[in-house]
């Protein structure tokens, strides 16, 4: 297609459309470069007006020739930028300008064929350009080595390891898929990094309880395996013991509000699967938010209202990438145990499928009882008590994965919270039976 100008659109407007957002692009980006180009003779040599012909090059080559012609132009446009870089090196090392009008010749050209991308693009590359003094100051004054290191192994995870894992269902009763226990993993590690993002931005006091709601509508699990982590961490580190204290209290603050999302989502699912069922649930649904909400502020009260500041900077690995994966091996293992019973059981199994399935994801055992429900299978009232089964193993995962994490200290405040929303859960449901 790209070298073929016939299957270029032919509709003038869109064409009028594709020149104007490549002028717009080459203007925006070489405007930024404009403000640093300097003056005299050791000027940059390229500024605003060299960027727009640039761009405007790219457009006309790809209307005109198609992709064959945009290559001779991104070549030319190369061969000059080299011959400029020669004559600047000894005064400025940097090959930025140069690669920033290549590519903005490029975008031009795309914009013949799709302006928004080439829009989108091209107000990126400004931005980028113009942040240099902010990304640099952030990269080596802000960022300790450890977490560069870290955030490169996040983003390899994420664009190498997460597109490459094939997306089939494998292993026995085909209960694995390996795209997601990948992705399983990317989640551990980015809700860690969240928490750890949020603490040195906000404070633990802040970061972690707003990184737990946000994580939670992820993963609970993960999230307060994330929250254990970070107590464990700093337990590890030099901080006082009144400073762990605050720390664990705002870390189980987020670890509960984590549940709360939880509730939330489960309550989305059933509304879009099973509406009789989710309003058969609101009320319990609820209190339990409420209740766990409560709960939650109790601790947030607590970690504010210590005398001893928690510290914000640096302390460890933004993530555990050992722990991430410890922990998606154990919920490939409990995968692999619900699908054998589904196997075996059938429907006959449900109440047993969700107890089990609550330990790897309360919100997928709450889903197969909706199914159930809709092939009329079950009942108002036994589906009911199917969900709130896979709830409760669902809370007890949670609790195992505290103790395991963070250890008791961390555990033992969990615990009453998701005893009470457990108890609220039961009895309000029982109430509506």
């Amino acid at each position: 297609m790209l070298n073929n100008p016939a299957s270029l659109s032919s509709d003038p407007t869109a064409v009028l459309i594709g020149f104007c957002v490549a002028l717009g692009v080459g203007l925006l980006i070489g405007a930024e470069r404009e403000r640093r180009k300097g003056h005299g003779p050791n000027r940059a040599p390229a500024g605003i007006r060299t960027f727009a012909v640039a761009s405007l090059t790219g457009a006309v080559a790809m209307y005109a020739g198609g992709g064959a012609l945009l290559a001779v132009a991104v070549l030319v446009v190369g061969a000059l930028a080299l011959l400029a870089y020669q004559r600047r090196r000894a005064l400025d090392p940097g090959l930025t300008t140069e690669v920033a009008l290549v590519l903005t010749t490029l975008l031009g050209g795309l914009a013949i064929r799709d302006a928004a991308i080439a829009a989108g693009v091209g107000a990126a590359l400004a931005v980028l350009l113009a942040a240099r003094e902010h990304l640099h100051r952030f990269v080596r004054g802000v960022l300790t080595e450890q977490e560069l290191h870290d955030a490169l192994l996040l983003a390899a995870v994420l664009l190498i390891a997460l597109p490459l894992a094939p997306d089939r269902d494998i292993g026995p009763f085909n209960a694995i898929n390996p795209h997601t226990l990948v992705l399983l993993i990317v989640l551990v590690m980015s809700i860690n990094a969240l928490g750890y993002v949020a603490t040195r931005l906000l404070g633990a006091r802040f970061g972690l309880p707003i990184a737990g709601l946000a994580g939670g509508f992820v993963s609970s699990t993960a999230t307060i395996h994330a929250m254990g982590t970070r107590i464990r961490q700093a337990r590890q580190g030099d901080e006082s013991a009144d400073s762990q204290l605050a720390l664990i209290r705002a870390a189980t603050a987020g670890a509960v509000l984590s549940s709360v999302a939880t509730l939330v989502q489960m309550m989305l699912v059933l509304w879009m699967l099973q509406r009789e069922l989710a309003m058969h649930l609101a009320w319990p649904m609820l209190a339990g938010i409420v209740a766990s909400v409560v709960y939650a502020a109790f601790f947030v009260r607590r970690a504010l209202g210590s005398r001893t500041a928690v510290r914000t900077e640096a302390t460890g690995r933004a993530f555990d990438p050992v722990a991430a994966l410890g922990f998606t091996t154990i919920v490939a293992a409990l995968l692999v145990l619900v699908a054998a019973l589904n196997h075996w059981l059938g429907s006959q199994g449900v109440l047993l499928s969700a107890f089990l399935g609550g330990f790897v994801d309360a919100h997928a055992a709450a889903a197969s009882v909706a199914s159930v429900m809709n092939r009329a299978d079950m009942g108002l009232n036994a589906a009911t008590w199917a969900i709130l089964v896979g709830v409760t193993s669902n809370a007890l995962m949670k609790l195992i994965v505290a103790l395991q994490s963070g250890g008791p200290k961390y555990a033992w405040r969990i615990g009453p919270g998701l005893v009470i929303m457990l108890a609220v859960l039961w009895l309000l449901a029982a109430l509506s039976a």
